[in-house]
């Protein structure tokens, strides 16, 4: 299938790319660790997966969002479409869709940048305008396109009824109450990276030190209770540079600096990861980490072809520190775009985020 996209993706790292896409299935399950198991098929990108009790919810393209119990599948609501949303479900069963902020011309489209509450049957609420906000809180480390540009693009619940949204276009951290009331919980500092090979004229010479912004696509909650934040890392996407920030419940105004990256309330966890799109935090201390494409996102860009992406499965470390990781279906995810654990420890994950895909379990 073929598809003429502006992807979110490129919005994100502040590179205005567009190009077709050749989106492909999934390789064929059945690694030798682990294995895929569909759970809902024929989805039209998805990408937002979160749990409740024993359903599966997921988000596709249009802005629609469903729970499946293995045996019925019925819609909890929709959202304005174009890229699915992200979402996730709180502990009463409330399920929260965030639209991103990338328009075709870097701005934001109706019902775009918006934290809603779904109400199966009815209109979704309106939580708060994320875009709004970011207008009056620019990022003080911007390197690229406008300082209060808005993509929001990961969203945990929290079990005091605040949510946490990413925004991948600001940097930066946000914490949203019932009421609509934000306050900024960190700011995601920019990295100075070494420009890769093979990106022609599209940077300057490979290995040559570039600032870079953090892009900051997913947040979770970890068992430990720390909030946990993933970069994707903006242009020009090098391998092996997105980062994994533990972030101080409750924090305000904290600083996550990868040249002081042991320093306040947000401190770096994990590193060595490429183009980070979700978290989730899971039993023991385990966090799930997707990567969209293991050569980066640029690469998935400028190459127009579908990449492969992964899986791993962090394990804690000591001193608040990742320790080993582990790669789950290696090669058989393209252009993976969720992850969640639920309640039982089983983890789920969607691919991929454009074209026709599927929400799948791991065994």
């Amino acid at each position: 299938m073929q598809m003429g996209v502006r992807t979110r993706i490129a919005a994100l790292a502040a590179l205005a790319l567009a190009g077709s896409v050749l989106v492909a299935g999934q390789a064929d399950a059945g690694g030798h660790h682990s294995s895929l198991k569909p759970v809902a098929t024929g989805l039209d990108g998805p990408r937002g997966v979160a749990t409740y009790r024993n359903q599966v919810v997921y988000s596709v393209t249009d802005g629609s969002v469903y729970a499946t119990d293995g045996r019925r599948t019925w819609k909890l609501g929709q959202v304005p479409g174009g890229f699915a949303p992200a979402i996730d479900t709180d502990r009463w069963g409330r399920t929260y869709a965030l639209t991103g902020g990338g328009g075709p011309e870097g701005d934001t489209p109706p019902g775009g940048a918006t934290l809603f509450r779904l109400r199966p049957g009815k209109s979704p609420v309106v939580v708060a305008d994320i875009g709004k906000y970011q207008a009056t809180d620019p990022d003080p480390y911007n390197v690229a396109d406008s300082p209060t540009e808005s993509n929001p693009f990961g969203v945990v619940a929290l079990k005091d009824g605040t949510v946490l949204v990413s925004d991948a276009a600001n940097n930066d951290l946000l914490r949203v109450w019932p009421n609509g009331h934000i306050k900024t919980v960190a700011r995601l500092k920019p990295r100075v990276v070494k420009v890769p090979p093979g990106l022609g004229n599209q940077a300057p010479p490979a290995g040559t030190p570039i600032l870079a912004e953090a892009v900051a696509t997913s947040v979770t909650v970890g068992a430990d209770g720390y909030w946990y934040v993933g970069e994707l890392r903006g242009f020009p996407a090098t391998p092996g540079t997105s980062q994994i920030w533990r972030i101080k419940p409750g924090s305000v105004g904290a600083v996550c600096d990868p040249v002081k990256p042991a320093k306040g309330n947000c401190q770096r966890y994990a590193d060595g990861y490429t183009s980070i799109v979700d978290l989730a935090g899971g039993p023991r201390g385990t966090l799930a980490v997707v990567e969209l494409a293991k050569a980066s996102w640029l690469q998935f860009e400028l190459s127009g072809k579908p990449q492969v992406g992964a899986l791993f499965l962090q394990f804690p470390g000591r001193n608040h520190r990742a320790g080993y990781r582990t790669e789950l279906v290696k090669g058989q995810l393209t252009l993976p775009g969720g992850t969640a654990f639920n309640r039982s420890g089983q983890l789920f994950v969607s691919a991929p985020v454009f074209g026709p895909g599927a929400v799948y379990r791991v065994k």
